[in-house]
């Protein structure tokens, strides 16, 4: 045995440095789950309770429910038409944002042209453009757009779905583009032989073969569709007919009064179904993630 392999076996550096990596994630899991566990406790307590201590365990988990009764009851918010909303936003968001950036992509993978390069490298430039950057011009296009089809946009459930699918697609069609490269081409030839359509060929090979790389982006875009506030806040506004369940929260928060503990019970509600869905998913989108990843 050599010098070098008798030093490795004695100082096992591979050894230490995993059991680094796992502490510094035992602490990123801590600092992360730090949040979360704040609102729980502090939405089966009062709003006086919350001020003086919100670290506090509660003194009865019953104030849970007292605290979801008066949310639902509330006169002046209406926050279960702002959870079918934001269901009803997110649902049709989602939707747009698979069906066409998985034709998008598919029509940039396989037409090998120069323009084909240029636009999906346009689409990749898109992801690093700042929200910031873009939000009044496109409240202002938005209101031309609505003026010259005599259609409303600012205001309405579709033109929310039509700003996410702009926001959005550039990079479900990057994802989608680096999951159909592996995609033989030469079941799309069989099924051209066989007589079918290119709209054909799409939906009846290829769509059902994106099942994993779809729920990936339905994942990684409804869990930001979901949580938004400032692009449904500039094209809904705070009082609105339409309403998604963050702009609906912000009602519990006056300006001489915040009513903490309303406020903190109304987030984890709208917390939860994310979270259930991403828990049942979330093999969907290692598995999609891995395989769009080879090429």
């Amino acid at each position: 045995m050599s010098k070098t392999e008798l030093e490795k076996k004695k100082y096992p550096i591979h050894k230490y440095s995993q059991i680094f990596l796992e502490i510094f994630t035992i602490i990123l899991f801590i600092l992360f789950m730090i949040p979360f566990v704040m609102v729980v406790i502090n939405s089966a307590k009062t709003s006086k309770e919350i001020i003086y201590n919100a670290i506090a365990k509660p003194t009865s988990w019953k104030q849970l429910f007292t605290n979801v009764s008066l949310i639902f009851s509330n006169s002046t918010v209406d926050y279960i038409g702002a959870f079918v909303d934001s269901t009803v936003i997110t649902f049709f968001s989602l939707l747009v944002l698979a069906l066409f950036s998985s034709m998008a992509a598919w029509v940039l993978v396989r037409n090998k042209t120069v323009w084909s390069t240029i636009i999906f490298m346009a689409f990749v430039s898109a992801m690093v453009i700042p929200f910031q950057v873009l939000m009044y011009p496109l409240v202002q296009w938005l209101r031309i757009l609505g003026s010259f089809f005599n259609i409303k946009l600012l205001g309405s459930v579709g033109g929310v779905v039509f700003a996410y699918l702009g926001f959005g697609a550039p990079l479900s069609i990057f994802i989608f583009h680096g999951f159909i490269k592996n995609i033989p081409y030469e079941l799309e030839e069989a099924a051209t032989i066989d007589g079918c359509s290119r709209g054909r060929t799409f939906f009846v090979i290829i769509f059902p073969l994106l099942q994993p790389i779809i729920v990936t982006v339905l994942i990684l875009n409804g869990i930001w569709i979901w949580n938004d506030y400032l692009l449904p806040l500039l094209l809904l506004g705070s009082n609105g007919r339409v309403q998604t369940i963050p702009i609906a929260v912000t009602a519990f928060a006056g300006a001489y009064l915040k009513q903490w503990d309303l406020i903190l019970t109304s987030t984890l509600i709208a917390m939860l179904p994310i979270i259930v869905l991403y828990l049942f998913a979330q093999r969907y989108i290692i598995k999609g993630m891995v395989e769009g990843s080879i090429k």
